[in-house]
């Protein structure tokens, strides 16, 4: 298999490398640190791309705390490095295979793009001692009626397609102690920045359900992720 994030395919596909998106998921992560309230000052993100989450957290959590963000693609890095600070830095390669070790690491929209998502969800239980990850929920009523899997396939790489049940176990088995997980509704929060037809219709009961329960909604409709903190 082709690496379409080294082959500039994914960038041909995601030109801005969903970096439109990088406040909003950097505010879904602020709100679970705050709830969490853990100590960190060494912090990483694997799978950076453009560098938005990362940098929107530097420039929120304050000085003091020294973040990096990795991407092995040099097109993600490459958009990334205009996001250079004191105290952020891009480095273009496999976290993964060196030796430091941080407070936190961030795995946003990372694991369901590796082949073997297993293995590299065990490794990174190893690089930090605590992990937030922020994983699709592909998995849904809708998705398995309309066979939508394909199209997230072929245009954003998804090779593996959670539920929020398996994406826990999934943590569990490698290792994690899950610490606390929330829903984010990125189908109705991120739907100004990618407006269609097809995504106002969904969205109405999505939003109807999601009133009452996220977790229902999410089952029945998609359209959610779900932010996991784990040691």
């Amino acid at each position: 298999m082709d690496n379409i994030y080294i082959n500039q395919e994914y960038l041909f596909k995601n030109p801005t490398w969903h970096d439109e998106d990088s406040p909003w998921k950097a505010s879904q992560i602020m709100e679970f640190l705050g709830r969490n309230k853990i100590n960190f000052k060494k912090v990483a993100e694997i799978g950076c791309g453009a560098g938005g989450v990362v940098k929107a957290l530097a420039n929120q959590l304050g000085e003091g705390r020294q973040f990096t963000g990795f991407d092995i693609s040099p097109e993600a890095i490459g958009l990334a490095e205009k996001h250079r600070q004191p105290g952020l830095s891009f480095s273009c390669e496999d976290m993964l295979v060196s030796s430091e070790y941080y407070d936190l690491l961030l795995v946003i929209d990372v694991i369901e793009h590796i082949p073997d998502y297993i293995g590299f969800t065990a490794k990174c239980q190893t690089k930090a001692r605590y992990k937030i990850y922020h994983i699709p929920l592909d998995i849904h009523v809708s998705s398995v009626l309309r066979a939508r899997f394909v199209v997230g396939r072929r245009t954003v790489g998804h090779l593996h397609y959670f539920s929020a049940e398996s994406a826990l176990d999934t943590l569990t088995d490698t290792g994690h102690k899950v610490i606390d997980y929330m829903y984010t509704d990125g189908g109705v929060a991120l739907a100004k920045l990618h407006p269609s037809f097809r995504r106002t219709l969904a969205n109405l009961p999505r939003k109807l359900v999601g009133f009452f329960s996220k977790k229902l909604s999410a089952r029945w409709f998609g359209g959610y992720s779900l932010l996991v903190l784990a040691e």
